[in-house]
C-alpha cells in the first residue's frame, strides 16, 4: 500500500530512520505474509540507534492489529526481547542517490555496465533491486541463474553478478 514519498529532505543526524517502503498488490500477497518475511530476514532483537532501528509501519487500524499480533507471535518463539517498534506510517523521504541500492553500487564494474545498457534509475528499478539482494548475500547462485534471462542481463553482466557469490 502506498504512502507519499517526498523528495530528499535536509535532516540532522539522528532524526530519521533508514527504511524501505513496500508497495504491494493485495490480490497477490498480503500484509501478514510480508510481516512473516520481515521477521525471517533480520534479527528483531538487535537494538540500534534511531537511524538503523527495526520498525514496522502501518497505514490503518487493521494493519496495526496485524503487526502487533505478529510481534506477539514472534516474541513467543524467542527468549530475547524484540526491539522492533510498530509505528504509524508517515511521510517517507528519499535518501540521497548514493544510498540507493548501496550494496549493488559497491560493485562498480557491474553498475557501470548496467548504466551503459540504459539503466538510469536504480531506485525504481526491479532489476537493480534484485541485483542489490544478490550483491548483499541474499539469494543463491541457482536462484540468480534461474532468473538471469528474465532480468535481461548480458553475459558480461552475469559474470559480474556471479562474482558476488564468491
Amino acid at each position: 500500500t502506498s504512502t507519499d514519498t517526498q523528495p530528499q529532505a535536509q535532516h540532522k543526524a539522528g532524526d530519521h530512520t533508514e527504511t524501505i517502503q513496500l508497495e504491494f498488490d493485495p490480490t497477490k500477497t498480503d500484509y501478514k505474509t510480508l510481516l512473516n518475511m520481515f521477521w525471517d530476514f533480520h534479527d528483531p532483537t538487535a537494538c540500534h540507534k534511531r537511524q538503523y532501528m527495526s520498525a514496522i509501519f502501518y497505514h490503518d487500524k487493521e494493519q496495526k492489529a496485524i503487526a502487533e499480533e505478529s510481534l506477539k507471535r514472534q516474541q513467543s518463539k524467542i527468549k530475547k526481547p524484540i526491539a522492533t517498534k510498530i509505528m504509524p506510517a508517515g511521510t517517507f523521504y528519499d535518501a540521497e542517490d548514493y544510498h540507493q541500492k548501496y550494496l549493488l553500487r559497491r560493485h562498480t564494474a557491474l553498475c557501470e555496465s548496467l548504466k551503459k545498457a540504459g539503466l538510469k534509475n536504480f531506485k525504481e528499478s526491479h532489476v537493480a533491486a534484485r541485483l542489490n539482494g544478490y550483491c548483499s548475500g541474499s539469494g543463491t547462485l541457482a536462484a540468480f541463474e534461474a532468473e538471469r534471462e528474465k532480468l535481461g542481463l548480458s553475459d558480461t553482466q552475469a559474470v559480474l553478478v556471479r562474482q558476488c557469490f564468491k
